[in-house]
């Protein structure tokens, strides 16, 4: 089960109050005068498919051991991380501080704006590409975003293949896109959706 929602959600720098913090060495400095106006979402377990062995965890602490599975091979020496990791449990883990820039979009675009990474909150949730996601993930993203955008200027909300199209595929057609926007109550243009048909028009 997930942790209670705190009741004041910071801990007066961008350590969010109701996660389980977990270091992370793979981050720097956001640019001078940015501010951070996106969330991107994110799907991976490891190995694929396999859910609570807390490798992730690990994968982004920088302490994963790569001889532990035969998959690990195909990503050894991975340098990456995400500012939040929410498993299939609701449990929220946090890795970077979200004043600083974590590792987790890539080479990436949204709306013209390069480097993504400069600008946004990475958030992970436990499940394949293209799978679902469960009722507990919803809920605890749900609040988490509504706690970021107290604190940022958040207007937009995307997916890594959204961010970073052709290259990257998730979290992929198991999201639901439209619960998370009912759950948040927020504007249709905040949504890739939206966005997509915008600039099709």
């Amino acid at each position: 089960m997930h942790k209670a929602k705190a009741a004041t959600p910071w801990r007066g720098d961008g350590r969010h109050a109701g996660a389980t913090w977990l270091a992370s060495p793979h981050f720097g400095p956001r640019p001078a005068g940015g501010e951070v106006s996106l969330i991107v979402l994110h799907s991976i377990s490891l190995p694929p498919g396999e859910y609570g062995a807390q490798a992730v965890q690990r994968l982004f602490a920088g302490t994963l051991a790569w001889d532990a599975h035969p998959y690990f091979q195909s990503i050894r020496g991975l340098e990456v991380s995400a500012h939040f990791f929410i498993e299939r449990t609701g449990r929220l883990w946090q890795f970077v501080d979200c004043d600083q820039r974590a590792w987790h979009a890539g080479a990436s675009s949204y709306q013209g704006r390069n480097n993504c990474n400069d600008y946004s909150v990475g958030i992970e949730l436990e499940g394949l590409e293209g799978g679902p996601f469960e009722p507990a993930q919803y809920e605890v993203l749900a609040d988490l975003c509504r706690d970021l955008a107290g604190r940022y200027p958040i207007t937009h909300v995307a997916g890594h293949e959204h961010v970073a199209p052709g290259r990257k595929h998730d979290p992929g057609a198991g999201f639901d896109w439209a619960r998370l926007q009912a759950a948040l109550a927020w504007p249709a243009e905040y949504f890739p959706c939206a966005t997509q048909s915008a600039q099709r028009r």
